[in-house]
């Protein structure tokens, strides 16, 4: 694989379900990341529901965020274009059209980009170099049968007397890993003679039975038939529900989705832990709970059944209402002390709320519409700008004139704002209120009013903002109405005070939003409040508490990845240090917002007022530094990553600086000297050799790894290490 990768731009994996190309392309990338200069990046497929999300999913997993209205290939084709980068794309069969297409734009404007794809099927690309993963030869195939089997029953090793039963089971299974695996993990209830047995007496059959096809895609459908037949009937059932999942999934997911029909939810518990220990599912730890996930083969084959049983319609419909009422109370959580969580909770879930999505537009517009209005913290709270415009884009196509309607019409505005794309944000927003005083609708007043307001106030529009703003305002109030927006309110409503020069008005604003804040848990929304004060300390001369307050609201906005808030707190940052006569740093860091506005919009909204103190600074930086100085200082700021943007700001150390050993990690030293190894393709047998330590000593280290990880197999370990170093 690396000499492939050296001799060609596109190499695909492909072979059968379970086979280990997903494996193998991790310890390729894993062993060849110190020829990319720019990194290397895994981008998993499997769990994209709609063609059209492949370039969103793509760009989020590099982690580059745009929320202008620039059409996302542009913006992937503009990030890459002059990096030295191996990108992995996992699971690709099922988007194969769109991901061959995005790759073949890729490839021709991005010179320094290597792509290494695993797909059941190729891409078509030209000069794509296909690479057919073949199953384990006697010796390997030995070796993760042992492993594997060790890990159920200690002590396990396969030895001269053993190893031509072990050598039988493995031919039997064709050598492909994932069947291997299946099996080894009987050895928790069977013996080794018990296992051979059942497998040479049905396992034949069930291979001899099927007529047609590759062999090797008989040999794998009829170990995971096997696998299938040796659950328990709930086991059995469960495992075709959890297919509707997406990604990862939680218990209480399971409990909702999965029950019903004779399967009591506290049955889900049990049957959950049966197929962990089965390997059907995996078990992962995050820093929310346990989360599960089914392996892609595993899941499409759950899928499979649950389609004969006539049963994919009715448990996509419960995965659709759970997730429909999981986004109604982070809705309701979103004002409060949890906004961190929800954030990172949603992440978690944004390919199954993807599905649900997907499954709504497919059997009922009015609850995508729904949804996709319900999810307006994640869209406008959390850097999601480009992928919620084209939910509620998508949504409000068909959408029938009603609420629904209208909340979808009054988040898309507010979408479209934040995005600089006033016209259709303007329009948008001017029919939620004529729908509303035509009905009337109180709520929908208030925020299309509110929203209306804000796309004014980028608009230069200050008379007719403010007073848009102070009937919000009014409206809230009387409907008794306290959460985010309300807060926002009052803090834009600042802003537009800090254009006219009444700083003293915008203080006392901002002091007021700032307390509801403080006193509900509120961070998202204060943090502007934060920013509009250090605006104020900044012009009354209080030059110490302005900075403070700007790298305050700083650290609260990269929390939710909130790329607005985050280049706001730097331009404030870079002024307040032009002023101190630090004209280096505040080079740097205009340097770093030209490059995140990028990412946003038009540079400070295109707003004459936003746009003036930006150009004063600039102006005040040339005049210290002189042109040249100026220019070179500029261009390191934007040469800067977010994070070492972030970092710059703030006063850390940057992340080029810092050892990829300092992130949190529940390993010990020596632990992750073995998980580094086991990346690295290493046995236990050569990671002893390497550490200069016993065999068994190794293996007691790797065995620590996996409970303190939660984790069950070596690959999910290398796969953490490779994401941790990316």
């Amino acid at each position: 694989m690396r000499r492939l990768l050296s001799e060609s731009r596109l190499v695909t994996l492909t072979g059968v379900g379970g086979v280990g190309k997903t494996r193998l392309a991790l310890r390729a990338a894993a062993e060849t990341h110190r020829a990319f200069r720019d990194g290397v990046w895994f981008v998993d497929l499997g769990g994209v529901t709609d063609r059209e999300l492949v370039v969103h999913t793509v760009l989020g997993q590099l982690g580059v965020h745009d929320d202008t209205v620039r059409q996302h290939r542009t913006v992937l084709v503009e990030h890459l274009r002059d990096r030295q980068a191996l990108m992995v794309l996992d699971n690709c069969e099922h988007v194969v059209e769109s991901t061959a297409d995005l790759v073949d734009v890729l490839l021709r404007s991005a010179p320094g980009l290597r792509v290494l794809a695993t797909s059941r099927e190729r891409l078509g690309v030209d000069g794509e170099h296909l690479w057919q993963v073949a199953p384990l030869p006697e010796d390997p195939s030995l070796t993760l049968f042992a492993e594997r089997a060790a890990a159920v029953e200690p002590g396990f090793a396969v030895s001269a007397a053993n190893r031509d039963k072990v050598a039988q089971i493995c031919a039997l299974l064709d050598g492909i890993p994932l069947a291997i695996e299946l099996a080894a993990v009987r050895l928790r209830v069977l013996t080794l003679d018990h296992l051979l047995s059942r497998l040479d007496n049905t396992f034949r059959v069930l291979v001899e039975g099927k007529r047609g096809g590759v062999p090797r895609h008989q040999t794998l459908q009829a170990a995971v038939d096997w696998s299938f037949h040796l659950c328990t009937r709930s086991e059995q059932m469960l495992w075709a529900r959890a297919s509707v999942f997406r990604g990862t999934f939680d218990l209480e997911a399971a409990e909702r989705v999965c029950s019903g029909d004779s399967v009591a939810p506290d049955d889900i518990v049990h049957s959950l832990s049966g197929l962990v220990d089965k390997s059907v599912v995996v078990a992962e730890q995050h820093p929310s709970g346990t989360r599960f996930r089914l392996l892609e083969p595993l899941r499409q084959y759950g899928l499979e059944k649950l389609r004969g049983a006539g049963r994919e319609q009715a448990v996509r419909e419960r995965h659709r209402d759970h997730f429909i009422e999981w986004a109604e109370h982070r809705e309701k959580e979103w004002f409060g002390p949890r906004q961190p969580q929800i954030f990172l909770l949603t992440r978690l879930e944004h390919a199954n709320l993807r599905s649900a999505l997907d499954f709504c537009f497919e059997q009922d517009g009015e609850r995508a519409v729904y949804l996709a209005a319900t999810l307006w913290f994640y869209w406008a709270g959390c850097g999601m700008l480009g992928e919620g415009r084209y939910w509620l884009d998508r949504a409000l196509a068909d959408a029938k004139p009603g609420p629904e309607r209208a909340k979808a019409l009054w988040v898309n505005g507010y979408v479209a704002t934040l995005q600089g794309d006033l016209t259709p944000s303007a329009r948008m927003l001017e029919e939620c209120r004529q729908y509303a005083l035509s009905v009337p609708d109180e709520t929908a007043l208030a925020y299309s009013t509110h929203r209306l307001a804000c796309a004014l106030l980028v608009g230069d529009d200050l008379d007719q903002a403010e007073e848009l703003f102070e009937e919000a305002i009014l409206l809230y109030r009387g409907q008794g109405t306290v959460n985010s927006h309300t807060m926002l309110a009052g803090i834009e409503l600042a802003i537009a005070a800090t254009f006219r020069h009444d700083f003293a008005a915008a203080e006392r604003l901002c002091v007021e939003a700032k307390a509801v804040g403080e006193e509900h848990g509120e961070l998202w929304a204060q943090a502007y409040a934060i920013y509009v004060l250090a605006l104020c300390a900044w012009v009354s001369g209080d030059f110490a508490r302005a900075d403070q307050l700007g790298r305050e609201c700083l650290r609260i906005k990269r929390t939710f990845h909130d790329l607005l808030g985050i280049v706001l707190a730097i331009e404030v940052l870079a002024w307040i240090a032009a002023t101190q006569g630090n004209a280096v740093r505040a080079a740097t860091l205009l340097g770093a917002t030209s490059e995140i506005w990028q990412s946003v919009g038009y540079p400070m909204f295109g707003s004459r007022y936003f746009g003036a103190p930006h150009g004063e600074c600039e102006a005040a930086t040339i005049s210290a530094l002189g042109e040249q100085e100026f220019r070179a200082v500029f261009r390191k700021g934007m040469d800067l990553e977010l994070e070492e943007a972030i970092s710059f700001a703030i006063g850390e150390q940057l992340a080029e600086e810092t050892p990829t050993s300092a992130a949190p990690t529940p390993l010990t030293k020596r632990e992750q000297q073995v998980a580094d190894l086991i990346a690295g393709g290493m046995s236990n047998k050569e990671i002893a050799a390497k550490l200069v330590i016993a065999r068994r000593t190794a293996e007691g280290h790797v065995e620590r790894i996996l409970q303190k990880l939660g984790f069950t197999s070596r690959a999910q370990i290398a796969t953490w290490v490779t994401e941790r170093r990316n």
